[in-house]
């Protein structure tokens, strides 16, 4: 170690503190350690998120290089071998290069650069900043070098409460307070920001993605599921143990494993602990484990009895006639063979007839065409359908794709009853005949005048008839969760902007529930899609005020209510919603797609049978 490298002591600290604040970050060779006052990582990251040197200047920084990234955000990683006595200071540090580092693992190196906080996604995400050292200039001293000690991550290492409440006068920021590794799991991952950790042998709770990044537990018991999943059941139910993994060697030097959730990464994982933008906490490894496939299966749901109707719901996923035809026959597969073809089938993201394209195209039957098609040389029945054409470029979505909600439905098992007159923008109504209720449009649209519906989907109402009795369906796809900060937000609770929209919609479509019983109190009534919200959610609970509609999917164990898998949390936002006359079903998520490596689409079907 050169000689201008001093080791931390309570008296130097003391010194160090003293001098930071007079501005005096670095002094010259040969001097005492009170005259120098050198920095070392710890005190760049201080105790709090952001960096008390922020903005300035340092010089020679001391360390061993952890790991180097030689993609995406270039740079490396360096640690102090010394560690100071504040469990809160990480001692390591992300340097970034901008181009390819020189230097390689094990470099002993002295690094003088700008001390900043780096805001993945940037300050409107609402994303924690990651504290770096930019424009740096580099000394390697020696090479070759032993690496600092990993930090093992475990179950017993990580808080079980996930973060602090923000300080309300910082706008509910936790950046500025102390952190508390041993008392919260943002505040323990934080204080190993930048820092060499490692993970034994841990159940994967999200599959691995495009991205080549997949997520573990190092919980193993933390509202797990009997797939192999996390889910997520309430705001404050994070789960702690979730991290997400990357690998620091390029995909063409060595590809990134496939994993499903329940399997295993086996052994040992070990690397920087980065923050990204998409997840937050990363374990960037340096060494992977190896995945273990536990044999996860895609489920297939029991076919509705002769008594029955069988109604659900699937995102298909942008499907337009210009995917691979291989996709439309896995579709159509999942359809017959895992739905066990449903009698009612409403679909989210049927795009138009040529895709993205956006040339005012929004006709889409030469897509509903290539779908049935494939479901009937699957073995299925040869669907009929019904939707509504919106305007152009008016329902969200991609741009020039106008996606649409559309049903499908089993001639042989049930009618529907048209009404015309139904388009983009006239609402279907409820009028009361012969005693029942019945729509006005059939197709027709829920409201789309409303503010509540701009730039987002408009429900899909019709009326159907199996065995002599009608019943309403009600087919959505709710506006997305887009610009909601994530878990791992430095404001907490985190902003939930795109809430505000969905309760708007919920709303609408709770009153349109309440014309239709108001007609007929015992109407059957199934509201159901991509509401793009959790069941315990403002949203759910608007949709079902005053009791019209009950959430079917907590007829299910806790364990078993998810739709959808983001960020290593199993969780709902696809449901099927049932009026009080419906209080007799069976329920059914079923989960083909959401655990997998491998998908169709990125949502799980519902499925709900009872006998109207």
């Amino acid at each position: 170690m050169p000689s201008s490298v001093v080791p931390r002591t309570p008296a130097v600290a003391a010194v160090v503190a003293a001098a930071l604040a007079a501005g005096l970050l670095a002094g010259s060779t040969g001097a005492t350690a009170a005259e120098t006052a050198q920095v070392r990582i710890h005190d760049i990251q201080g105790t709090t998120r952001t960096s008390p040197l922020v903005g300035r200047q340092v010089a020679d920084v001391p360390g061993i290089v952890t790991g180097v990234r030689t993609y995406g955000s270039r740079g490396f990683w360096f640690q102090d071998p010394q560690a100071d006595d504040d469990d809160a200071t990480s001692e390591g540090v992300f340097v970034y290069s901008g181009s390819v580092p020189t230097v390689a693992v094990g470099d002993q190196v002295l690094v003088s650069g700008t001390v900043g906080e780096y805001v993945p996604g940037g300050t409107s995400s609402g994303n924690q900043s990651l504290t770096q050292i930019s424009r740096p200039a580099v000394t390697v001293v020696s090479r070759g070098n032993e690496l600092p000690a990993p930090v093992t991550v475990s179950a017993s290492s990580v808080p079980g409460e996930y973060a602090p409440a923000g300080d309300p006068a910082a706008g509910n920021s936790i950046n500025g307070l102390p952190l508390r590794p041993r008392t919260y799991a943002l505040d323990y991952y934080e204080s190993l920001e930048g820092s060499n950790v490692r993970i034994g042998t841990s159940r994967v709770v999200g599959a691995t993605d495009p991205y080549a990044e997949l997520w573990v537990t190092v919980k193993p018991d933390e509202n797990d599921n009997r797939r192999g999943g996390t889910v997520y059941g309430s705001y404050t139910s994070q789960n702690t143990g979730r991290l997400q993994i990357q690998s620091l060697t390029p995909l063409a030097q060595k590809p990134f494993p496939e994993a499903n959730v329940g399997d295993l990464l086996a052994g040992t994982t070990e690397g920087p602990l980065d923050f990204n933008q998409f997840g937050g906490y990363t374990l960037t490894a340096r060494t992977l484990g190896t995945v273990v496939d536990r044999g996860l299966d895609r489920e297939r749901t029991r076919p509705q009895r002769n008594g029955e109707l069988a109604v659900a719901t699937y995102n298909v996923e942008n499907l337009d006639p210009s995917d691979p035809q291989s996709k439309f026959d896995a579709l159509a597969k999942a359809v017959v063979e895992n739905l066990a073809s449903p009698d009612i089938l409403t679909l989210e993201e049927i795009q138009d007839d040529n895709g993205a394209k956006n040339d005012g195209t929004v006709a889409a039957g030469q897509t509903l065409k290539k779908f049935t098609d494939a479901i009937v040389a699957a073995g299925g029945p040869a669907y009929a359908w019904r939707s509504v054409d919106p305007l152009n470029n008016k329902d969200g979505g991609e741009p020039g794709g106008n996606i649409r909600q559309v049903f499908l439905f089993n001639p042989e098992r049930v009618s529907f009853t048209d009404r015309a007159g139904g388009d983009a923008t006239t609402a279907t109504g409820v009028v009361r005949e012969r005693g029942r209720a019945a729509l006005t449009l059939s197709p027709g649209r829920v409201d789309p005048a409303s503010s509540a519906w701009e730039n987002s989907r408009k429900p899909l109402a019709g009326e159907f008839t199996f065995r002599g009795r009608t019943v309403f369906v009600i087919a959505n796809h709710f506006g997305s969760k887009g610009g909601d900060e994530g878990l791992a937000s430095h404001h907490q609770p985190p902003n939930r902007s795109s809430e505000t929209k969905r309760l708007l919609q919920a709303q609408s479509v709770n009153a349109f529930v309440k014309d239709i019983l108001k007609a007929d109190r015992r109407a059957d009534v199934v509201v159901l899609g991509d509401i793009n919200d959790f069941e315990f959610s403002a949203t759910t609970k608007a949709l079902t005020d005053d009791g019209v509609l009950y959430p079917a999917i907590t007829s299910l164990p806790r364990s078993e209510r998810y739709s959808y898998v983001f960020q290593g949390n199993s969780q709902v936002l696809d449901q099927i919603l049932t009026s009080p006359s419906i209080d007799d079903f069976s329920y059914d998520s079923v989960h083909i797609n959401a655990e997998f490596a491998e998908q169709n689409s990125d949502h799980d079907p519902q499925v709900l049978r009872f006998r109207p």
